[in-house]
């Protein structure tokens, strides 16, 4: 027995030595983010923020066009439009939804809609589906190039969005000003609290609390390339166009796993200015994007693979480093690519914990006196839990900022269910990269959507 307590004692010091290194990395580097932020706070207090009644009016005109790509929405899809269509304040917009011929039932939803609008245009894919996202935006695409040569419109922006969002009245309005200039704008995203799941569905709320508050606002004022959420986001046409004359006329990569991260980046390679666009409507609330994200562990972890699959694994091969010498842009990417290292290091976390655990129970069982820890691991024991303690602190703050202070204290707990679905997440996320590797296709793998049904801001 003595030889196996031994034996415990020095795969738990191993275990806590690297998970122990790990985390003091990880910490250091959300740390600097903190700091970078509380420097460009204090250097732009002075500045007026952005509402809808100081934004600059538009000074072209064109039509705004809203892409929703749409496979097995039967569910979601004609709440989505009936919604938009009702909420978007905008003289001037079009919406088109990509369908696929073996999904009726979307295009059944769809097409009531359709009947009653013609703002609604329909575009049924060339092949069955699901193929990929951006295969679907692509359709969408040649569509609206087809309608531009017949009707002769002037295009002003081409706005995302997915099936499940609700939109805010004045999105439109806001893509309308601040558009001009830019080749890119991106609004926030409000994940909603789905009623019964707060812990799994909550914990997206603070994650999006901290990267639409603070990660998203430093990558940029760093020269960081800008990531695109996938939805509430608008593309002028002109960015698009030559993307897609680079690409032999598809904008959108439709063998990508995450093409609205991907374009993001290549919108920022190929010079092009992007914003990142907290504006404020005439009651104080924030134009944001708004929908419930998966509230079951399975379907989270499903969508975190895919999230870390595409961005951490396949991304690194399809994106490289960007653009030389760009250092901000470099670590930003570095920091995107961390996912799966970091689940090890959790991992080992969690595995040390327990063998300590395990330990103290048999040391006690036995009598046996355990071995003193080194002065280095308890410096590094102190550091981690002081970086906890911050990180902690930091999310109930921009959880608390954005949904209110009862959030905040579940901001807590959500955590570490946060921590569970990401590390149930990297396995998944590794067996279907080497597949992938292997040659086989990338497919759409998304979750079913509830529609909140006009929910109201949080």
């Amino acid at each position: 027995m003595d030889g196996i307590i031994a034996g415990i004692d020095v795969v738990t010091r191993e275990l806590l030595l690297f998970a122990g290194a790990g985390l003091l990395i990880g910490g250091l580097d959300d740390l600097l983010v903190d700091l970078l932020y509380l420097v460009r706070r204090i250097g732009f207090r002075d500045a007026a923020p952005l509402c809808c009644d100081n934004l600059p009016p538009p000074t072209v005109s064109g039509r705004m066009i809203v892409f929703i790509p749409a496979w097995d929405e039967a569910e979601v899809i004609g709440a989505m439009l009936t919604t938009a269509l009702a909420r978007f304040d905008h003289a001037d917009y079009r919406l088109y939804v990509g369908l696929y011929p073996n999904d009726p039932a979307t295009i059944g939803a769809a097409a009531d809609v359709a009947e009653r609008d013609a703002r609604v245009r329909l575009v049924i894919g060339g092949r069955n589906g699901p193929t990929t996202k951006a295969d679907c935006l692509n359709s969408l695409w040649h569509a609206l190039e087809r309608d531009r040569n017949v009707e002769a419109f002037a295009v002003k922006a081409i706005v995302l969005h997915d099936a499940e969002d609700v939109v805010h009245p004045a999105e439109l309005s806001v893509f309308d000003s601040l558009i001009e200039g830019r080749a890119v704008v991106q609004l926030p995203v409000l994940p909603l609290v789905v009623p019964g799941s707060r812990l799994v569905s909550g914990h997206y709320a603070d994650e999006f609390s901290e990267s639409h508050r603070k990660q998203l606002v430093v990558r940029t004022w760093i020269g960081a390339g800008m990531p695109l959420a996938g939805t509430g986001c608008a593309i002028a046409p002109a960015m698009l166009a030559e993307i897609a004359a680079r690409r032999g006329g598809d904008p959108f990569d439709s063998t990508s796993l995450t093409e609205d991260y991907e374009l993001g980046l290549r919108i920022a390679e190929l010079g092009g200015e992007g914003l990142f666009a907290r504006v404020t409507d005439t009651d104080g609330e924030i134009v944001a994007v708004r929908a419930f994200f998966p509230a079951d562990l399975v379907a989270s972890v499903r969508q975190k693979a895919r999230w870390m699959t595409g961005i951490a694994l396949v991304g690194w091969d399809r994106t490289g480093w960007g653009r030389p010498m760009a250092l901000g842009d470099h670590w930003w990417r570095l920091r995107d690519r961390r996912g799966p290292l970091a689940m090890l290091v959790l991992a080992a976390a969690y595995l040390g914990l327990f063998a300590d655990a395990l330990a103290i129970v048999l040391h006690a069982v036995e009598n046996v006196a355990r071995p003193p820890i080194d002065a280095g691991l308890r410096w590094l024991f102190l550091a981690n839990g002081l970086l906890l303690w911050w990180r902690l602190a930091v999310r109930m703050r921009f959880t608390g900022r954005t949904y209110g202070v009862r959030e905040a204290f579940w901001s807590l707990p959500r955590f570490i269910v946060g921590n569970f679905v990401a590390l149930a997440a990297a396995p998944r996320a590794m067996i279907r990269y080497l597949l992938i590797l292997r040659g086989q296709p990338v497919m759409w793998d998304k979750t079913r959507h509830v529609f909140p049904d006009m929910a109201p801001p949080p």
